[in-house]
């Protein structure tokens, strides 16, 4: 079935209190926005439109740096959803196909409830989903006749006996696209917020005699966010939701309530995870591998049997082939740790290769950045890096070598030769005594002066 997004993404989010629109705020390591675009991303749509107001070039960045192909309209004046769905009409001219409406405020409608949709779609011309509300509060209500969604109604004009009902709008509506735009066009503003409502399309497609019906979904799919407060409510739903999974799926979180994931985390069984671990984005870590407290991963891979930390930094293009070792304050960057080759501490890696089996000292870094340019170092395998060794890219150590600890190497390493490149020991008889008094005699001076 062919299938178009719409996502309105045009609220300045006034009770955010902050300069960043409302849908770029993050849950989980990415913007709303990309939740929302990602679980409609599932259906393989034709086209996704998103509907920008607020910061609508930052939006459209966002939007196009997730889905490169996503086109993003702007609604210059926010007169209701109604008005806001409309904005999506020309980008949409000529398909054929149902159109499904999100929004980047409700992160967390699920890929399985957007399938739900789509199949209610083949036997109904609209469809909206519903979900049932502990606390029904100021949502819109949904009318029912047995399967038959007769009306929505707004908290502001519902009647006593309509907000009894506990079955809630959430504002995701699916409809064949042509019969969307034409249902817009005969919504008015007739209501006590002067507003056009996207809701209205039901109660006007039923006066057709067309047909409407309600998927429902759990509560805390339709989860909104409008402020600080419940943005960190949608970052503790999500959380928990993750961590259980990740368990589920035999991963062990020795602090569970200290671990926290990013939207595209993927862990594989039997790896084990100490507490107050933080996975950005474009983290996968494979089954058996260990990460331990207190570290920081984001856009890189681990392989199985794999130790991470504690302590340790993987920043995004870091490659830890197998049985690796990354020990406490490590931190990696854009290179690849071939198997079985240690970098157990006070190291800085970076724009580099280092060999199978190769040690790499206390101390070493990869001087890879000229202040202009970023360059290479490869470390070939078994090779031996001593302590506090200074490796000034572009540099290639070959296979086997070694250098001495607290070399300074400028020149590519022979494999299987010891480099040596420190400046020549000068011991002075009695100077450092001397040198002492002079200070202190200095101080002391300088102490009488004040």
């Amino acid at each position: 079935m062919k299938t178009s997004l719409i996502i309105l993404a045009a609220g300045k989010g006034t009770r955010m209190n902050s300069e960043l629109p409302k849908v770029l705020h993050p849950i989980a390591g990415d913007a709303m926005l990309i939740h929302a675009m990602a679980a409609g991303a599932t259906l393989a749509p034709e086209h996704t439109v998103v509907v920008a107001g607020h910061g609508a070039d930052a939006v459209t960045k966002a939007a196009q740096e997730f889905e490169e192909a996503a086109t993003v309209v702007v609604q210059t004046e926010q007169l209701g959803t109604a008005h806001a769905v409309d904005q999506a009409k020309d980008a949409l001219a000529g398909f054929e196909g149902t159109a499904i409406v999100l929004y980047g405020d409700t992160p967390f409608v699920s890929p399985e409830t957007l399938e739900d949709m789509m199949s209610a779609s083949e036997g109904a011309d609209v469809v909206v989903l519903g979900f049932e509300a502990a606390d029904p509060g100021r949502y819109g209500r949904l009318i029912m006749d047995g399967l038959s969604l007769e009306r929505i109604v707004e908290f502001k004009d519902a009647s006593e006996a309509e907000l009894k009902v506990t079955l809630c709008n959430s504002g995701v509506i699916a409809c064949k696209s042509e019969l969307l735009f034409d249902l817009i066009a005969a919504v008015g503003n007739d209501n006590a917020s002067g507003e056009y409502y996207l809701t209205d399309i039901i109660s006007l497609a039923r006066a057709r005699g067309l047909s409407a019906t309600a998927v429902t979904c759990p509560e805390a799919e339709t989860l909104g966010v409008n402020s600080r407060a419940q943005l960190a409510e949608a970052e503790a739903a999500f959380q928990a939701r993750a961590r259980a999974l990740l368990m589920d799926n035999g991963v062990t979180l020795q602090g569970p309530e200290t671990v926290f994931l990013a939207r595209d985390t993927f862990i594989g069984r039997d790896t084990l995870v100490e507490p107050h671990v933080v996975f950005g984005p474009g983290v996968t870590v494979e089954s058996g591998a260990h990460i331990r407290a207190f570290s920081h991963l984001e856009g890189c891979h681990v392989s199985r049997g794999a130790t991470v930390g504690p302590y340790a930094r993987l920043r995004p293009g870091a490659e830890l082939q197998e049985n690796t070792r990354v020990g406490n304050f490590v931190e990696i960057k854009n290179a690849v740790i071939a198997e079985g080759a240690k970098v157990n501490h006070l190291s800085y890696v970076g724009d580099a290769f280092v060999g199978a089996k190769a040690n790499i000292g206390a101390g070493t870094i990869t001087c890879n950045y000229d202040g202009v340019m970023k360059h290479h170092t490869h470390i070939g395998a078994n090779t031996f890096i001593g302590s506090n060794t200074m490796l000034v890219a572009p540099v290639h150590i070959g296979d086997g070598a070694m250098t001495g600890s607290g070399s300074v190497i400028t020149s590519d390493v022979e494999p299987d030769a010891l480099a040596l490149a420190r400046a020549p020991q000068v011991e002075k008889p009695g100077m450092a005594r001397k040198l002492m008094d002079i200070l202190k005699a200095k101080k002391a001076k300088k102490q009488r002066s004040s």
